[in-house]
Formats: structure tokens, C-alpha cells, sequence
């Protein structure tokens, strides 16, 4: 089997990401959907919220526990916050299925699953869901898809425009294998995964890959060990929702949205520090670094 393609600047320059006319509106830039929180975890939402408005999305919708509705509106002025059925652990319940897919069919791309318990009322929530949305892109992170092996079909209803974020424990869980299994080869287990799923995989770590059902595999080790901090997955979670609502294709969003946050690290580790930066902190970097991307196709500074 061939090696991964790495992701650089020069690849990411060869699909450049779609830009707005002169005369667009927010329209045109895409509403999107992210759809998370809970009790102990109210801030994973505003985090992938807001990543996606960084990424250039042009309205941001917010789903949300009914408790931290209003929170979130204030926190996230630019954004329309949702107060959604709230179970009694803090979370989303199950009967705000019909409501998230009512919203996310108006939207061009939705997000599911940054601080979300993992819990049954997460897994029937996220197959309604899948269920229930016809035509936008979606990607699952964090609780969202720790169970998707459940829900075959719907996953087939939403091929080729599903992607999934886990990190290695999280892919372990998915799988149902060892988590020495993937790291022995996480290449492989990334195809495997996409293979047997049906979806677009972005396996996270140190150097992340990406992998689609079709046997297509990038790589990409762009960033920094300062990445591996509480809320970095909820930020790459929330560029790659950026990304689709503004028109990229789900491939594109997946490895243009890697390497960002790889390249956001990098940026911190310079002027912060390789250790210490805070993952709401990479969301500043991303307009720099998108507008570098396009100037001279490597998105890094000397």
C-alpha cells in the first residue's frame, strides 16, 4: 500500500478554499449549526462556536442545553444560541433530535458532540439526527460518535458527506480494540476505520490521518506537542465546520482544518510558548493564517 500524502502548504494551495465575492452577505459565507454543552463541560460548545466563525463561516447557530442558552448568547454575542430539551444530567435529552434537525436543514454544514455526556441519551439523539438531516455536511466529535457503530444505516444515509474526529482512546472505543492496536499502525486503523464505516476518518495525534471509504490516506505532523491541551479537539472540530459551511468540500474541510490548527500551534509555540498556550488561543491565529496560506501557499512565518 502506498504511504499517506502529507499534508504541506503546497497541497492545501492546490485546493484553495472557496472565497467569497466582493458583494457576498454572510449567506454566502454559510450558516452552520454547532450543537453540544452540558453541565460540567458549558464551554466545549462556545469553543467550537466560535472556531467556526474564525474559519470564516458567516453565521453561527448554537444548540445548546436550555440552561446554558442564554449564557452562551452573551458569551457568543455573534451568535443565535438554541436553548434545546435538557435531561436531568445537565446534557442534551433525546427530544432535541427534531429540533436540531429542523435547524441543521437550514444549514450548510452542523456539528455534534463537543461537551456532550457520554451517555444513551447521546447515542439516540446523534442516530435522530443522522436520521432526520438531509443534505448538509456533519461531523461528529467527542461523545457524538462513540457509538456510531450502532447505527449503520444511518451512517449510509449520510455517506460521503459524514466525517469523524476522534483521538486514539476515542478511536479505540469506536473500534472496539486495543488502543496498542492502533498505535502500532494508525494509518491503517484510520482506512480501516473509514472502510468499515462508510465515513470520512480524521484520526488525531501527533501526526494526524486522514482517511477516506475509497482507500485515499493524507498525514500530517504539522504542530506541536502544546496542542495536546483540554479543548484543542473542540477547536479542530469547529474549523472543519467553519470550512464546510463556507462551500469546501468534506476532504478539503477535513485536511485544510488539520493542517490550520497544526499551523495555530505553531504560531503560539513561537510567541507563548511550546507549552502553557490555551486552546482558545488558537482561534485568533486562524484568520493569519488562511490569508498567508493564500499569498504564498505555506501558511508558516520565518
Amino acid at each position: 500500500m502506498t504511504k499517506p500524502i502529507t499534508v504541506d502548504g503546497a497541497l492545501l494551495r492546490s485546493m484553495p478554499l472557496p472565497e467569497p465575492g466582493d458583494g457576498g452577505g454572510k449567506e454566502e459565507r454559510g450558516r452552520v449549526l454547532v450543537v453540544g454543552g452540558s453541565r460540567e463541560l458549558p464551554g466545549a460548545v462556545l469553543l467550537a462556536g466560535t472556531a467556526a466563525l474564525r474559519a470564516g463561516a458567516g453565521k453561527l447557530q448554537i444548540g445548546a442545553p436550555a440552561s446554558l442558552g442564554i449564557p452562551l448568547g452573551l458569551a457568543v454575542p455573534e451568535a443565535m444560541a438554541a436553548g434545546l430539551a435538557e435531561n436531568e444530567s445537565g446534557s442534551l435529552a433525546v427530544e432535541a433530535a427534531e429540533r436540531i434537525v429542523e435547524l441543521g436543514n437550514k444549514c450548510r454544514a452542523v456539528l455534534i458532540g463537543p461537551g456532550l455526556d457520554e451517555d444513551d441519551d447521546t447515542e439516540r439523539l446523534t442516530r435522530a439526527v443522522l436520521e432526520g438531516l438531509d443534505g448538509p455536511p456533519i461531523v461528529l466529535d467527542a461523545a457524538s460518535m462513540m457509538r456510531i457503530a450502532s447505527c449503520r444505516e444511518a451512517l449510509a444515509r449520510q455517506a460521503g458527506r459524514l466525517l469523524i474526529t476522534p483521538h486514539t482512546g476515542e478511536m479505540a472505543g469506536i473500534l472496539d480494540i486495543d488502543k496498542e492496536e492502533i498505535e502500532a499502525d494508525p494509518a491503517a486503523t484510520a482506512l480501516r476505520a473509514a472502510r468499515d464505516l462508510g465515513i470520512i476518518v480524521v484520526l488525531k495525534g501527533s501526526c494526524s490521518f486522514i482517511a477516506t471509504p475509497d482507500g485515499q490516506r493524507w498525514s500530517c505532523s504539522h504542530g506541536n506537542v502544546g496542542l495536546a491541551t483540554s479543548g484543542s479537539g473542540d477547536t479542530l472540530a469547529g474549523f472543519m465546520t467553519g470550512l464546510l459551511g463556507r462551500g469546501a468540500e468534506p476532504v478539503q474541510a477535513a485536511l485544510w482544518s488539520v493542517f490550520l490548527h497544526g499551523e495555530a500551534g505553531n504560531r503560539l509555540a513561537r510567541s507563548v510558548g511550546p507549552l502553557g498556550y490555551l486552546a482558545r488561543e488558537l482561534l485568533r491565529e486562524i484568520p493569519g493564517i488562511m490569508a498567508d496560506l493564500r499569498h504564498d501557499g505555506t501558511g508558516e512565518r520565518p
